[in-house]
């Protein structure tokens, strides 16, 4: 048998490409200071949500941030969507629940990588500080609160 080892031409690796992202056939890099960080509906108003990748709303896969400022509470929700979080920094506290219950939070350090399967009631606390996480997911991005009076939607500005 020949040690010899071919590798694939150009037109074979062109045939098995599976693209992320439509129009995303380019190398792309987005640097920290290039995030752009929105309020979010569905968030307290002093939180962030930010769109690294995709289109959160529509179906597809989709990558996006969320900071959290230190103190704040996001109360129990669920997504119908399977996540994947990775915490950039803080510490990510997450609880699973549908009342929010601090004996049932896990603080998550910089680098942890939490999976939350869809439809699964969870709460989270930015405890001990301002937390970053990264969520990647297919879309549509969902998200219901437990308790429709903790959802910011449904509370007019004075």
């Amino acid at each position: 048998m020949s040690a010899t080892r071919k590798a694939p031409n150009k037109l074979a690796r062109k045939e098995t490409v599976r693209p992320h992202q439509p129009g995303q056939s380019t190398f792309t890099a987005i640097l920290p200071e290039e995030i752009d960080w929105k309020p979010f509906p569905a968030f307290p108003p002093s939180a962030r949500l930010a769109v690294v990748v995709g289109q959160p709303l529509q179906e597809g896969p989709y990558t996006i941030r969320v900071k959290v400022p230190g103190g704040v509470r996001l109360m129990p929700h669920s997504h119908p969507e399977d996540r994947v979080y990775t915490v950039i920094s803080g510490v990510f506290y997450i609880g699973l629940g549908d009342e929010f219950d601090e004996d049932k939070l896990h603080a998550y350090p910089p680098g942890s990588v939490i999976i939350l399967p869809g439809n699964t009631s969870h709460f989270h606390w930015a405890k001990s500080g301002e937390y970053v996480t990264q969520v990647t997911a297919i879309g549509p991005l969902g998200l219901e609160y437990i308790n429709s009076n903790d959802d910011p939607r449904n509370h007019k500005p004075d």
